[in-house]
């Protein structure tokens, strides 16, 4: 059985309402009795404020009644008046330390929501010293006293956190919440509730401030049912979404996506099984290919309560969830998944790991073995008694949007902005920007985008660019080296090269892709070729590029091409010729052992007899040394 579902048998409102009412009470006061028994009446009604009102007339007229103390306390801690429950259960263990062991378990519930951690301590140790406890509440006791003393110390050692208010262009007096953008920060999507209804808003970024924030679409946005819980992809082309009690949808909440076409968005799509199901499927998150999608769910298969799953996109469509497992859900809710464009480092909301009351925003990364490591709590002002949740990054990873009502805004939850702890931090990212575009008409092509790991030669991005604009955007993660290619029929691709390996904070990379068409003399530069120095043995990593010369060749059987090797000016002619003749046939050989015609391929060396760039510095001489293929026949 679910805990969640035993701490409501569990902590019945108390002791006293899950039994007969007591005949004999501590108090032999007649008043107070009376509006004691009008009390129990009141809660057989449902009538909670006026059981309040006549348990405070039963301790007024005798404030040594135990039993009305207790009921009261109860009554609170059903409310969540948390401090008045704490003064309630502290004057029943004044009053008679023994009178019900159950106070002290209640009594650290409520000290842990008001941040009264240390007494909580004492009065968790206190409970689990007595005999013939239930095992629920034992787990439900240590699960507390783990909080209490993860508190205590968290208090002692605060993080740095200094939120900022993002602005009225946001936030209004409205609730303002979910904030989540795009890798280049340049959009902002957001849930406004107005009335009760939940709709989306976008702002855009111009000139280094937000503007005005304006209704998302009509397309997505509904006025009979709420959307909430978004995730955007990284170029800002498709959102993730939850649609609850949608006529299309298969549960209570759904997961819908839908893409953006234009300046507006297409109409929804359920995602349907095996992601959503007749249970609760809600809050994505979308990895940075497009190709991983998190969420929680309430399906069985879990560890209880609210637990994070994920379902990776493959040819046949969305695959069946994986829950991440013990490292990342328990016993109790995780909520809030947040899944940075490292795609190694998740944030997340949970009330199962240690934290300081309530729901705390946790961090786990992936291990070397592709394992999610336990999480770490994000630490005290970050998180606080009450509730945190619905926490996501810039893809740089320094700052952190969350929204609050707790810190004097423009009125009901507002979005704000952090800087995050380098601890806390992911791995550094960053982005890729990009316009494909016809080098005679210069006008903007749909094609096919691809960015591969050279380490692992797999892929971590293939979409397409836009139809209309010819945009792209994907991320980077730093320590790697990446070949970028793009391909159209009709045209030669183009490649690029991303060297990550040692790579500090500074500007994303902004390019123009311009393609030519397949005609003779056209060349194009083979940038993910590789050589150690001064020799002509290709390097592991070249075989992504080498891949896609072949996959050219073979889909225009009627081009023949010539391979071309090119060199610095460092050194003799002589050497330079021979190197870069080498250099070219290492390509020739490769293509030929792969089942490309040798009548269809010529190879030559050009030394340094052709540069792109003077020879002046090292940057430019790096340009210099390349390998070409051009077409000679077609």
């Amino acid at each position: 059985m679910k805990i969640a579902v035993l701490l409501v048998l569990t902590l019945c409102l108390p002791a006293l309402l899950c039994a007969q009412q007591p005949t004999r009470y501590s108090s032999t006061n007649k008043e107070a009795v009376k509006f004691f028994a009008s009390a129990y009446q009141n809660l057989d009604q449902h009538l909670y404020d006026e059981a309040i009102q006549n348990s405070l007339k039963a301790v007024t007229e005798d404030p040594k009644f135990i039993e009305a103390h207790l009921l009261l306390a109860d009554l609170y801690r059903m409310k969540r008046m948390y401090k008045p429950a704490v003064e309630e259960y502290a004057k029943v263990i004044s009053l008679s330390p023994e009178f019900n062991r159950g106070a002290y378990l209640k009594a650290a519930e409520m000290e842990i929501h008001s941040a009264s951690y240390a007494q909580a301590q004492q009065h968790l140790e206190k409970y689990l010293t007595y005999p013939d406890l239930s095992p629920d509440n034992i787990t439900y006791a240590k699960k507390m006293l783990a909080d209490a003393k993860f508190s205590i110390q968290a208090t002692a050692h605060p993080v740095p956190f200094k939120p900022i208010n993002i602005g009225p262009e946001i936030n209004t007096a409205n609730d303002e919440y979910l904030p989540v953008a795009t890798a280049d920060e340049s959009t902002l999507i957001f849930t406004r509730k107005i009335n009760n209804n939940e709709d989306f808003y976008k702002s855009n970024m111009i000139n280094g401030k937000w503007n005005t924030a304006t209704y998302l679409s009509n397309q997505i946005n509904t006025e009979k049912y709420n959307e909430g819980a978004q995730s955007i992809s990284q170029d800002g082309k498709y959102l993730f979404f939850t649609g609850c009690n949608r006529p299309d949808g298969l549960g209570r909440c759904d997961i819908y996506i839908a893409q953006k076409k234009g300046n507006d968005w297409a109409k929804p799509v359920d995602l349907n099984p095996p992601v959503n199901t007749s249970g609760w499927e809600s809050q994505p998150s979308i990895n940075a290919d497009g190709r991983t999608l998190y969420f929680v769910s309430n399906r069985k298969g879990g560890y209880g309560g609210y637990d994070i799953w994920k379902s990776t996109l493959g040819e046949k469509g969305w695959g069946e969830p994986e829950n991440l497992g013990p490292n990342i859900n328990t016993p109790y809710n995780e909520l809030s998944p947040f899944i940075h464009p490292d795609d190694s480092t998740l944030y997340f909301s949970s009330d199962g790991w240690p934290g300081l009351g309530s729901k705390d925003l946790f961090v786990s990364r992936l291990d070397k073995d592709g394992k999610w490591q336990k999480p770490e709590n994000l630490g005290y002002p970050i998180n606080t008694n009450g509730d945190e949740g619905g926490l996501s990054l810039t893809a740089a990873g320094d700052y952190a949007f969350f929204s609050s009502n707790n810190l004097n805004g423009f009125g009901g939850y507002d979005i704000y902005k952090f800087e995050l702890p380098v601890k806390l931090r992911p791995h550094l990212v960053t982005y890729v920007k990009g316009f494909v575009k016809d080098v005679k008409t210069k006008q903007p092509l749909e094609a096919a985008v691809e960015i591969i790991d050279l380490e692992s030669n797999l892929p971590v991005y293939q979409d397409y660019s836009d139809d209309e604009q010819g945009d792209f955007l994907a991320t980077l993660t730093s320590g790697k080296n990446y070949a970028l290619n793009i391909s159209k029929s009709g045209y030669l691709f183009y490649s690029e090269n991303f060297s990550l390996k040692n790579y500090k904070i500074k500007s994303p990379f902004n390019i123009i892709a311009l393609l030519s068409p397949i005609e003779i003399g056209n060349k194009v530069i083979l940038k993910n070729i590789f050589f150690d120095t001064n020799k002509f043995d290709l390097e592991k990593e070249s075989k992504a590029e080498l891949l896609k010369l072949i996959e050219f060749l073979g889909v225009n059987p009627a081009v023949r091409i010539e391979i071309s090797g090119h060199t610095d000016n460092v050194g003799s002619h002589q050497v330079n010729q021979v190197l870069s003749e080498n250099r070219a046939k290492s390509v020739y050989q490769y293509l030929v052992s792969h089942g490309i015609a040798p009548a269809r391929l010529i190879y030559k060396g050009y030394a340094e007899t052709q540069p792109l760039a003077s020879n002046t510095t090292e940057e430019d001489r790096a340009k210099n040394r390349r390998t070409e293929f051009m077409i000679i026949a077609k």
